[in-house]
């Protein structure tokens, strides 16, 4: 399976390993893995004894020096906070909903608390550890039923890096949270959806695209060991990576976005999803 690298440690204020690189990744369009089943094993996804997050309690973490250049950000800050604010109750939100855990079942409830800003040097994302530290520097009172999931949205380039963006999970003041990783993807090919429809800038566009891949990741399989992958190792927004079924999907806000489906074992086994890049009719956006 692909590795889970849970970044739990003896620290009481941010637990991580310094040496792990998460395994809960997005690849980039050239990295794209297939998910190609043994015989006769189901393409589905199955549960793994981990639990879930019921509801998602958000807030984004914009950090590099880039941040405060009006130009860089564009309209990016404003345009993320409007993607997770229009996640909530949306269709989009509820291709997850059929996951359960051991804590309960998945909701489309995902509350949006805003942005901070970090204008200091930011790291790239190697090492879960110098990320999971922003999140406990910028988030000090972090979501107390842990339900919270953290974003940093870096202006680091992705360079030569096989993926676009991962997400995990740690410990802030003994409180566990979810977390992601994001490279700045301003004219990168690699990790760009092509959105021509919705009139976002293209750096916007493939950060909403990756944010809703690793956020429906962290509602369905957010922490060791694991809720819910298939025998590969792959999780629902894998299984389903680079393949879009019509040129946008509205959100409950009012606001249009190209992204990727996620897999749906109900979908795939009913015969109702749109296929994978392997063929696997799992697929669905909620449009």
């Amino acid at each position: 399976m692909v590795p889970m690298w849970t970044p739990f440690g003896p620290s009481a204020h941010a637990a991580s390993d310094a040496n792990d690189r998460h395994g809960h990744e997005q690849p980039t369009r050239t990295h794209l893995r297939t998910a190609r089943p043994a015989r006769n094993r189901s393409a589905n996804m199955t549960f793994h004894g981990g639990r879930i997050l019921p509801t998602v309690s958000s807030r984004a973490i914009f950090w590099g020096p880039s941040w405060a250049n009006a130009t860089f950000a564009g309209d990016k800050v404003t345009g993320l906070d409007s993607f997770y604010v229009g996640h909530n109750g949306s269709n989009y939100a509820k291709t997850v909903n059929e996951y359960t855990g051991t804590n309960g079942q998945v909701t489309d409830v995902t509350t949006h608390a805003g942005h901070l800003i970090d204008t200091s040097t930011a790291t790239g994302g190697n090492n879960t550890a110098p990320i999971l530290a922003e999140v406990a520097k910028m988030i000090t009172n972090p979501d107390t039923s842990g339900n919270g999931y953290y974003p940093v949205y870096t202006d680091v380039k992705r360079g030569n890096a096989g993926y676009c963006a991962w997400h995990d999970s740690g410990v802030v003041n003994g409180i566990t949270v979810q977390f992601a990783f994001f490279f700045n993807l301003d004219g990168d090919a690699g990790c760009d959806p092509v959105d021509t429809t919705t009139g976002h800038s293209q750096g916007l566009a493939a950060l909403a695209n990756v944010s809703a891949h690793e956020l429906s990741e962290a509602r369905s399989d957010p922490d060791t060991p694991g809720a819910w992958y298939d025998s590969a190792g792959n999780e629902n927004g894998d299984k389903c990576g680079w393949t879009f079924h019509v040129p946008s999907v509205t959100f409950s806000n009012g606001t249009a976005w190209k992204v990727q489906g996620e897999w749906s074992n109900k979908a795939y086994t009913a015969g109702t999803g749109y296929a994978n890049s392997s063929g696997q009719k799992g697929c669905v956006d909620g449009h």
